[in-house]
């Protein structure tokens, strides 16, 4: 099957991951830590997840003029995808600082960085593209990509409104059941991917039940990047041409499979190998 060409706009960060047995409370200190530095950031997980499942990627987002940015760049090449969009920006390279429990929950902190400072006016999207962004970027950003796009998929988080005109031009909206609770306003879209967790996950188009599709058990890691890797499967399964119930059962068997990976961008083979026949 032809593979998919996607533009993935959004956050580039660097990771700080500190994995504890147990998250600290408020005001409390756990001393069990275990810290790991990696690359990040939903927009460049995204990228990175589409990429290895076999899509042709190009990024575009913003790192700083620093060590962390250089090594972004590489790692991004190392994967095949082209970041001739990702802008240097003043401002260091992004960063989020996580928590990840024993069972795998985490709690973050974006410091964006660089990915504030994204030129809306010079993003570059090529005609025809199909783009999928999330909201770790600036409204002005999210709508010049929005009316760039010849297909669009937002990954609406974190959960916030969508700026104006930006939802009568998704062709894809993917929540998980908080920000689906949060956002009312995207219930009715075009076609609404509501993750489920463990459970699986539900597309609705206007509102009418399409497809579900169970979880897939595993042993949960880290779910720091499950929900980018499956917002990069479903993409790429519907873009190629996929029936809405084998692109759900494939991104729930990719998310799976992230969760089990320690890392915020976890090793993922080529899309055929999930789900349906394989």
């Amino acid at each position: 099957m032809a593979a998919p060409s996607l533009t993935v706009v959004g956050a580039i960060n660097v990771d700080l991951t500190a994995r504890v047995h147990r998250a600290p409370a408020a005001g409390e200190t756990v001393a069990d830590g275990v810290l790991q530095r990696g690359p990040g950031g939903k927009g460049a997980n995204q990228a990175v997840a589409a990429a290895r499942l076999g899509a042709a990627v190009r990024l575009i987002g913003a790192v700083g003029d620093d060590l962390d940015g250089r090594g972004i760049r590489s790692q991004l090449a190392a994967d095949g995808i082209d970041a001739s969009g990702v802008q240097t920006a003043k401002a260091a390279t992004g960063t989020a600082l996580i928590v990840v429990d024993a069972t795998g929950e985490n709690s973050i902190v974006v410091c964006p960085g660089a990915n504030a400072e994204i030129d809306a006016t010079t993003l570059g999207i090529l005609p025809d593209s199909a783009v999928l962004l999330q909201l770790e970027v600036s409204d002005a950003v999210v709508t010049a990509a929005a009316q760039s796009a010849s297909f669009l998929a937002v990954n609406a988080a974190p959960a916030r409104p969508l700026p104006p005109g930006v939802l009568e031009k998704c062709d894809l909206v993917i929540v998980n059941e908080t920000e689906y609770a949060q956002l009312p306003e995207v219930h009715d879209a075009a076609l609404l991917c509501v993750t489920l967790g463990a459970a699986g996950a539900r597309l609705y188009r206007h509102g009418e039940l399409a497809a579900s599709a169970p979880g897939v058990a595993t042993t949960v890691v880290n779910t720091v990047g499950a929900g980018d890797a499956f917002c990069a499967a479903l993409v790429c399964g519907l873009l190629r041409g996929d029936t809405d119930d084998t692109a759900l059962v494939r991104a729930c068997a990719v998310g799976a499979a992230a969760v089990a990976d320690p890392a915020s961008q976890p090793r993922l083979a080529p899309l055929d190998m999930y789900g349906v026949d394989a």
